[in-house]
């Protein structure tokens, strides 16, 4: 494994705007920029276990254009490293292809740039309407990106905004498990890589966890 993964202008950035509606007062977005992290994209092949990482350096991406630059998105070894430093994992957890959730994630930007995240718990996929308000909320209060997990949906994925509606409320979808060379937002968008995903398609069986940094870009302070 690479040992650095650098901020690199060969990811593609916000993949979500040709999907968003800054214009709606019921759409709630991220502020700021960040990268598209995805399986491969460090030329490092994760998948079927990558996805929290991937997640994860993606908020860190954000976080390094819009708060506290560290110059680099930490590797998945690097991610590893941390986690085995603050005892939340053994030793051989070090190399290994165990996933993270939203829990892993929080532990690791509060430890590399000491922003603190909100752990939002919802038992299971038809409840994910209850915390309609605390997204909005946060993308009004912060704007930061949020990392989704899940228990029989165990994938991981980006969060990037909210809409609500009297018919259904959805969330903007950024997914990490798109495997390939760098293509166009419209492709993306095309093979639903990134989406508006209503809360009525989430697993009603499956709880998810959410992780929200609680903290502003810069220029939105």
């Amino acid at each position: 494994m690479s040992t650095k993964t650098k901020m690199t202008s060969t990811l593609l950035t916000n993949i979500h705007d040709i999907l968003s509606n800054e214009s709606d007062k019921n759409c709630y977005l991220v502020q700021g920029n960040y990268q598209y992290y995805h399986y491969g994209c460090d030329g490092f092949d994760d998948r079927g276990w990558g996805c929290g990482y991937r997640t994860l350096q993606t908020l860190c991406s954000w976080l390094n254009l819009n708060y506290k630059n560290i110059n680099r998105v930490p590797s998945i070894k690097e991610i590893q490293e941390v986690l085995v430093e603050l005892e939340d994992k053994p030793k051989n957890f070090l190399g290994s292809k165990q996933w993270i959730g939203s829990f892993e994630v929080c532990l690791v930007i509060d430890k590399l740039y000491d922003v603190p995240c909100k752990i939002v718990h919802v038992n299971k996929g038809d409840e994910l309407e209850k915390i309609t308000d605390i997204l909005k909320l946060h993308f009004t209060s912060f704007g930061s990106p949020i990392m989704m997990g899940g228990d029989v949906d165990c994938s991981s994925k980006g969060v990037m905004g909210v809409t609500v509606s009297e018919r259904n409320t959805s969330l903007l979808i950024v997914d990490p498990h798109y495997f390939g060379k760098e293509q166009s937002k419209e492709y993306l968008q095309n093979k639903d890589w990134v989406k508006w995903q209503p809360l009525n398609d989430f697993l009603s069986t499956s709880f998810y966890n959410l992780c929200l940094p609680q903290v502003k870009a810069k220029n939105q302070i």
